[in-house]
């Protein structure tokens, strides 16, 4: 028999495990090449995998839920056209059903219980040691993890495990009865009305919210705000965006000019392009800038544009409009979404003035662009002062106050402005 094994990809360089969220075939179905085979979903993208070769499905080593690693065999296709006997996803249920009656006749089938009634995700062996521990999946979906997107760790259930045993020795000797959601991250309580509608958060969104409130709880935020005087960049855009579309196929927005002066801005501020990880600062090397995209499900994704400060206004801008399809499409790659230094976000897309946005871990700053506006504004001539119209931008950086103090972010916010302000009108892409 001729087989093919089919893999779980590599789907970024930091990707090491996926969690199979659909599987769209059974054994015996016929599959063509680029046919999909299932679903996996990562930390920061769902992705949809094709069958690389045509044949028939012989076996699914892969059901919803599982966690796999990298490399590791999800399913099997028979080139030939055949089908095994007993697919081996039907040995390994039928195993598995064995270990739940055994441990059913002595357990709690709350703890025995493998699949936890949420959407947050749990290693094997953390449902091992939660199980072992007696810790109830109710309880587990109240501990704080320190991994990618909130995730819990292993270190993070033995503290927990830890400082749990503690709190109830201390509880005991002093016979106080102290509830247990004390003990638990509190919830805030909502009432519902009649006429409310609910609508329950989807994974992306979920991993956004657990991402954004750990950001906060990590970094002590601090925002400055400039008014950049951009007219001789709005000038030039406007006068040269049709032959530049003519020319290289590409729309020009003013994201690229933004863009371009932010990556320059880095490479004089080395602090802002690193990260902070314990007591240490680690200095990043290649600035890869983030350019936040919203998604036509009103999610927000963050593609990296690698070595920015090496890339003209040519590169960014193509680089750009590649993402805002990609993502308005969601049809970005695990992979763009991986390794940034520093992000912008534009709150001006939306017609805002300015905003005050949230860092994205494990970086210590973010820049919002808000909306150009025309503005009287008072200029030295020859003649005196004047009264003119200029095109103004106010920009805002929100920093980790760990490792940027206000002087720090001031001078690299206002090196922002001042690179938007001496635009070069007679510049060559």
């Amino acid at each position: 028999m001729s087989e093919f094994e089919v893999l779980i990809p590599k789907l970024g360089e930091s990707i090491q495990e996926a969690t199979i969220t659909k599987v769209f075939v059974k054994v015996g179905d016929k599959v063509s090449e680029d046919d999909l085979l299932f679903e996996v979903a990562t930390d920061k993208v769902d992705s949809e995998i094709p069958s690389p070769v045509s044949g028939t499905i012989s076996a699914i080593l892969c059901k919803p839920d599982d966690l796999l690693a990298v490399g590791k065999v999800a399913m099997i296709i028979d080139l030939e056209g055949k089908v095994s006997e007993l697919s081996p996803v039907l040995k390994e249920e039928t195993t598995f059903q064995k270990i739940v009656d055994v441990k059913s006749a002595t357990e709690s089938p709350q703890i025995t219980r493998e699949k936890i009634s949420s959407n947050r995700f749990y290693s094997p062996l953390v449902k091992s040691i939660a199980r072992k521990e007696g810790i109830l999946p109710e309880e587990l979906e109240n501990i704080e993890g320190s991994g990618l997107g909130g995730r819990i760790q292993k270190t993070d259930l033995l503290r927990y495990i830890e400082d749990r045993k503690q709190s109830s020795t201390a509880v005991s000797s002093q016979s106080i009865s102290v509830p247990s959601d004390l003990l638990q991250r509190p919830k805030v309580s909502v009432s519902i009305g009649a006429e409310d509608t609910i609508i329950q958060m989807d994974r992306v969104r979920k991993l956004i919210a657990a991402h954004m409130v750990m950001s906060k709880q990590i970094a002590p935020h601090v925002t400055s705000f400039v008014e950049a005087d951009a007219t001789e960049m709005v000038l030039w855009r406007n006068k040269n965006k049709d032959d530049f579309q003519s020319k290289y196929g590409e729309k020009l927005t003013f994201l690229p000019f933004f863009t371009e002066a932010v990556a320059k801005a880095l490479a004089e501020y080395r602090m802002i392009n690193s990260s902070v990880d314990g007591d240490q600062i680690i200095l990043r090397k290649r600035i890869n800038v983030g350019i936040a995209v919203a998604t036509n499900s009103g999610n927000l994704m963050v593609p990296v544009i690698r070595d920015a400060d090496s890339k003209n206004l040519l590169g960014l801008t193509k680089e750009i409009n590649q993402f805002a399809e990609a993502g308005r499409t969601e049809k970005l790659s695990p992979d763009s979404l991986q390794g940034g230094t520093f992000t912008i976000t534009n709150f001006g897309s939306f017609g805002n003035s300015m905003g005050t946005p949230i860092i994205n871990q494990p970086q210590v700053a973010i820049l919002a662009i808000g909306t150009i506006e025309k503005k009287p504004a008072v200029i030295e001539t020859l003649m005196g002062d004047a009264i003119v119209v200029r095109h103004k931008v106010f920009l805002s950086l929100s920093y980790d106050h760990r490792v940027v103090d206000g002087m720090l972010g001031g001078r690299f916010l206002r090196r922002i402005a001042d690179l938007i302000e001496g635009f070069d009108s007679k510049r060559i892409v």
